[in-house]
């Protein structure tokens, strides 16, 4: 079993994962940078090293002084949260290497599907049904429109490696296809040192739905039901919830099966996210899977009762999962708001010191934050700074706990994107489950 885990991550997921360590019995060791120090994820662990400056680069992507961090301390794991550098593939092998347990998939697993179109070619064989497009990099502007005039617009170009929206141009004209594929190429070199791009059919106003799944080291692979993360801007999601309020029981089985099959044919192990579009048919297609704990388990853990967490890192330790596909079901229903500081109106970052701050509670509620009074946030870093999750029996009665718990949220001295989530509560097509992927851009709150 692992004794002591260095966490290579900052703010909540720090702190969750150190709740999760403390309950196994395992010590831990927060990694910060010097403008980190007060961090309440760096003063309830075990150990802390400082590991560098301010910027992510000399710090928290430090991957030479987060092994160090590990050996000054005796740790015998790493546990990288999400972001950073959690799916980053050189750092695993770089654990392993080191006798450090990554907790975490194989560098393996990254590289087959952190590449798109690798992650493509390998789900396709799986039977995993997938948008029509490319399996291969399209190398050219005259590739790209051609096969953009054979699938018929409206198309997508995407980056092969990243995420987050860059590297990814909707392209609704033949004529507009040598440009976007100039900078979806650009945007992608810049974001991911990696130029590569594919196309596929635009899928116009889906639904985002995903599939948490749970693999050990024995080839035993499980998921645990759906999220509809459809509520995003700019590609980033913003509100979560779970289960889908339009999947049936037989295609959240479908999609599920397809996500385990995904996972099999790699011989995945740990904790991930199969993620899939789904269509005003009820037709589904793979996106791509992230080979990690996403920042919305939380609300998969509400209706599921699972620790995702402690999964994620006894089977790194080489244990079988603890659950079989029968004792997953799914009870009421739960949602989850991302609060950032931000201008909820602009969502530009609004760093700053907290002055006055109270967190929602009652029944069915559940705050995930590193934030407390007096904190500063700082604008070296995501905006996010909170977790806002509550579970009912119904969808209905979620929106109602959860509009409740909006308006009990203080955090003052900054702006936060509080009020925004409130309109969202008490937007007619939001109660109603009109929602998909543009919902923010149709929708006036």
């Amino acid at each position: 079993m692992i004794h002591k885990v260095v966490i290579a991550n900052r703010g909540e997921i720090a702190l969750r994962i150190i709740r999760a360590c403390k309950e196994l019995g395992i010590k831990t060791v927060a990694v910060h940078s010097d403008v980190d120090s007060e961090a309440l994820h760096v003063k309830l662990a075990d150990q802390s090293v400082c590991i560098g400056p301010a910027a992510s680069a000399d710090s928290y992507l430090n991957m030479k002084a987060i092994i160090s961090a590990a050996e000054v301390t005796d740790a015998d794991a790493i546990h990288p949260g999400y972001g950073f550098l959690s799916e980053n593939a050189e750092f695993a092998e770089i654990c392993n290497n080191c006798g450090l347990t990554f907790i975490g998939p194989s560098a393996e697993n990254m590289r087959l599907m952190g590449d798109k179109i690798t992650a493509r070619q390998t789900v396709t064989k799986a039977g995993v049904p997938i948008l029509p497009g490319t399996t291969d990099a399209v190398t050219s502007p005259e590739e790209a429109a051609r096969i953009a005039g054979e699938i018929g617009c409206p198309v997508i170009i995407k980056a092969t490696a990243g995420g987050g929206g860059r590297g990814m141009k909707i392209v609704h004209s033949i004529a507009s296809v040598p440009n976007a594929y100039a900078a979806a190429r650009s945007e992608a070199k810049a974001g991911f040192g990696n130029p590569e791009v594919y196309i596929e059919k635009y899928c116009e106003r889906p639904r985002h739905v995903e599939i948490q799944i749970m693999a050990d080291k024995h080839g035993n692979v499980i998921h645990l039901g759906e999220r509809d993360c459809s509520i995003q801007r700019r590609h980033q999601k913003l509100i979560e919830e779970a289960p889908c309020s339009v999947l049936t029981e037989e295609l959240r089985q479908e999609m599920g099966n397809c996500a385990v099959a995904a996972a099999k044919a790699v011989n995945y192990s740990s904790v991930g996210t199969v993620e899939f579009l789904l269509d005003s048919d009820g037709k589904f297609y793979f996106m791509e899977m992230n080979t990690r704990v996403q920042v919305e388990h939380p609300v998969t853990e509400m209706v599921t009762g699972v620790d995702i967490i402690k999964e994620q890192i006894l089977a790194a330790a080489g244990e079988r999962l603890r659950y079989t596909q029968d004792d997953i079901k799914i009870t009421g229903h739960a949602i989850e708001c991302r609060i950032n500081a931000e201008d909820p109106e602009k969502f530009t970052p609004c760093p700053g010191r907290i002055d006055g701050y109270h967190t929602p509670g009652g029944l069915g509620v559940r705050v995930d934050s590193a934030v407390y009074d007096q904190y500063k946030v700082l604008p070296h870093y995501d905006s996010m700074i909170a977790k806002l999750i509550v579970h009912a029996e119904t969808r209905e009665q979620a929106i109602r706990r959860m509009d409740r718990a909006l308006e009990e949220y203080i955090i003052e001295g900054i702006k936060t994107t509080i009020p925004f989530h409130r309109k969202v509560m008490n937007n007619k097509d939001f109660i109603e489950g009109n929602i998909d992927t543009s919902f923010l851009e149709r929708v006036t709150l």
